[in-house]
Order: structure tokens, then C-alpha cells, then sequence
């Protein structure tokens, strides 16, 4: 199976067997502890088993992980010839469950489809990822908690400068000024929040379906002097009462969540909400193909980290906008910051394993490793994107922006 994978690696059998491939020093080890891996995977042929098995600890992977995820894309592609198929498969049916490793005990049901994105559902959900634990998340986020891509203007920034940058970059897109009233849409533990209301002198309001994140908010606001000009809610962005409240809108890696056939219920929420002449900033990560085909990423993805989380491509997105009566001004394409974003997340969560450990379980931490590396590699290969699209209500009016973008950075 590994013949001509094109890698050089080694595989650690759980005899203590160790097979080595690719004619190099290896660049990473899997480590099989449990020999129903390797049967499931040959019979399945379904690179999801070696991800449900590292998350379990039936699989280590040693050295570079990165590296060793390449091989989804080699199992996905894999031709043999029918006799070594037979060969196989004779082989993988002999293969016996060895050790007593334990079934993954944190995974998401896919459920019924009918039920996906109710409010109950919905708030399930986004406690699912986001309410894992308020000490394991400041372990590897930077210092103002900011849980979505930065923006390096060079490649050395450390990962607090780009998020400084990034925020910065919002609010100036945003032409925020004084006195404004700014609602940021999912707004995670209220990093921007803050910094629009210190910074550029806004009223700003939140809404997050994270009672952690919730709770986190409404005490950083307090010890920052900020109450009275930062509220935050607990609640879903459907029920947000109202038409003209603000001036400006934010969402923040948040639609990922929404799902695809309620693009359509979101944007016209945030066209609501919206003053006319105000503006709407969507930042959002997208996929290469549409629809949300499903493959092993996805159904990782969605088993184990984002529960009914849905990518379309940024062409649907846009068209989605304009549906529900937006005019798009600017769309910004942020994909390598967000390759280098995950790199820094991830290598700040090895470095501080032993104290992740303290406040979540080891499932927990393989989960978050291995989807930080995944996601790495697929912003770096192109298979995901992510953009800033700013629109304002459609109208026959004087453009809500100046003639240039000469403003966002001067």
C-alpha cells in the first residue's frame, strides 16, 4: 500500500516491527498500536480511519505531521492490480484487534438532516469546539484571543503583531468613527469588540451562542472600563430583534457555521440589521469546490471539530450577497495569512502540550493538533480560502466608501 507513496516515512507495527519506505530518512513514523487499523483502512480504503484512530491513540504519528498527512491524498488515489487487492484483502481479514485502545468518545453525530441548524441544534454545535475549556484556548491564541486568520504584513510578524494588524484592518475597512453603533456577529471572546470601542471610539455589540465565550466577554469588557460602550448578548444572530440598528456590521469567521441553505436566512439578517449607507464586512473561509462535497476532510472536519459546519466557493458567497440585496465594494483574499495563522497556533499548542493537557483530555488535544496541521497544509495547497468581502445595501446613493483604498493604509 505504501510502495509507491512517494514519501519516505516508517511504520512501527504494534509487534514492534518497523518497515521503512521511500529509500531516505524518514520524515515521519506512524506508529500502529492497534493492528484493526491497518485492516480497517484496507478494506475501507478510507483515509478518515488513520485520523479517527489518531485521535483515539490507536495511531501515533512521529516527526512531521504535516508530512504524514500527504497520505490522505495517496489512499484516496491508490490503484492496485486485482491479484494484489486479493492479497490484501486475504491478508487484512486475518488481522485481529490487538490491545485494549478505547473508541473515540468525543464525536459528533451527523443526525438528521431536518434538524441541522435549529436553534437547539445550532447552539450544541458551537458549544461542541468553542466551549472546550477558557484555559486551553489562551494557551495558543495570541493576547487578545483572536480565534480566526491574521494579517502579516511580513512573514517574521509575530502572531500578536498580526492579530493587532488584523483587527486594525477591520475596523479601518470598516471606516469606523466615533459614535457608531458596530454589531460584530459571532464575536468570540471580544477581540474586536474592544478594540473598535478603544481604538475608534464605537458603541459595539456582540452576539455569541458560546456561554463560555459569553462569560469570558462580559468579564474582559468590565476589567477594561469598557461597560456602557460594549454589550454583549448570549444568543443566535436570527433573533436579533429590530431593522436600521447599526452602522456598521462585522462577522468574523463565523458564517462557516451558518450552513448553505441558510446563507440566504444570514444575509438577509445582516441586511436587516444594517442602516442604509452602512457596511457589512464578511469574513470567511471558502472552499474550492462547491456544495461541501463529502471526503475524509470534511467528514473530520465535521465529525470531530466544526459539528454541520459547510464551505461554498467565494463566487457563491458573493452571489448569495447580492441576492439579499448587498453592493459588493472590496473582496480581499487572505489564504497564505491564514496557512502561517495555523502554523503559529499550532506550534504554540506543542510547546505548551503538557499544560493543554491540564484542561483538556488527550482526545481533545490530538483533535486540535491534527486539524490545525490538516488545515495548514489546505490553505497552503489551495483546496481552502478565506476572504473579506465588505458590501453595503444595495442603492441609488453616493458610495458608502472613498474613490480608493488609499485610506486603509496611510
Amino acid at each position: 500500500m505504501l510502495h509507491d507513496a512517494n514519501a519516505a516515512l516508517a511504520v512501527r507495527l504494534w509487534n514492534g516491527t518497523t518497515l521503512e519506505f521511500g529509500g531516505e530518512r524518514p520524515r515521519f513514523t506512524l506508529a500502529l498500536h492497534d493492528a484493526h487499523v491497518l485492516r480497517e483502512l484496507i478494506l475501507t480504503r478510507d483515509p478518515l480511519c488513520l485520523a479517527d484512530a489518531y485521535v483515539r491513540g490507536a495511531l501515533d504519528v512521529g516527526g512531521n505531521l504535516e508530512a504524514a498527512l500527504a497520505l490522505k491524498d495517496h489512499f484516496a488515489t491508490l490503484r492496485l492490480p486485482a491479484f494484489k487487492k486479493f492479497v490484501l484483502l486475504v491478508n487484512a481479514l486475518a488481522l485481529r484487534r490487538r490491545g485494549a485502545v478505547p473508541q473515540s468518545g468525543r464525536r459528533w453525530s451527523a443526525g438528521s438532516l431536518l434538524l441541522r441548524h435549529s436553534h437547539d441544534r445550532d447552539r450544541k454545535a458551537i458549544a461542541f469546539h468553542y466551549d472546550v475549556s477558557n484555559d486551553f484556548y489562551p494557551l495558543w491564541l495570541d493576547e487578545q484571543m483572536v480565534y480566526s486568520c491574521a494579517y502579516f504584513e511580513n512573514t517574521g510578524d509575530s502572531l500578536e503583531q498580526a492579530q493587532r494588524n488584523k483587527l486594525d484592518h477591520l475596523c479601518r475597512k470598516l471606516r469606523l468613527a466615533p459614535g457608531e453603533r458596530l454589531l460584530d456577529i459571532g464575536c468570540g471572546w471580544g477581540a474586536l469588540l474592544c478594540w473598535a470601542a478603544r481604538h475608534y471610539g464605537v458603541d459595539a455589540h456582540g452576539v455569541t451562542l458560546s456561554r463560555n465565550q459569553y462569560d469570558y466577554t462580559r468579564r474582559r469588557v468590565a476589567e477594561d472600563g469598557l461597560a456602557g460602550r460594549v454589550t454583549v448578548e448570549l444568543g443566535d444572530y436570527r433573533d436579533i430583534a429590530g431593522a436600521g440598528r447599526f452602522d456598521k456590521i462585522a462577522s468574523v469567521g463565523m458564517f462557516e457555521h451558518v450552513g448553505l441553505k441558510n446563507l440566504p436566512i444570514y444575509f438577509a439578517t445582516a441586511h436587516r440589521l444594517l442602516r442604509d449607507g452602512g457596511l457589512f464586512l464578511n469574513h470567511g473561509i471558502t472552499h474550492d469546490r462547491e456544495g461541501w462535497p463529502d471526503s475524509a476532510g470534511t467528514r473530520f472536519i465535521n465529525r470531530y471539530v466544526f459539528p454541520d459546519g459547510e464551505l461554498d466557493t467565494v463566487g457563491n458567497v458573493q452571489r448569495a450577497m447580492e441576492r439579499a440585496g448587498f453592493e459588493i465594494w472590496d473582496v480581499e483574499g487572505l489564504r497564505p495569512h491564514y496557512a502561517l495563522t495555523l502554523r503559529h497556533w499550532g506550534e504554540r499548542l506543542e510547546r505548551r502540550r503538557l499544560e493543554a493537557l491540564e484542561h483538556v483530555t488527550p482526545e481533545v488535544f490530538r483533535t486540535w493538533r491534527l486539524y490545525m496541521a490538516a488545515c495548514s497544509h489546505e490553505f497552503e495547497q489551495g483546496g481552502v480560502g478565506v476572504y473579506q468581502i465588505l458590501v453595503s445595501k444595495r442603492a441609488k446613493a453616493p458610495p458608502p466608501v472613498p474613490l480608493t483604498r488609499r485610506d486603509l493604509y496611510s
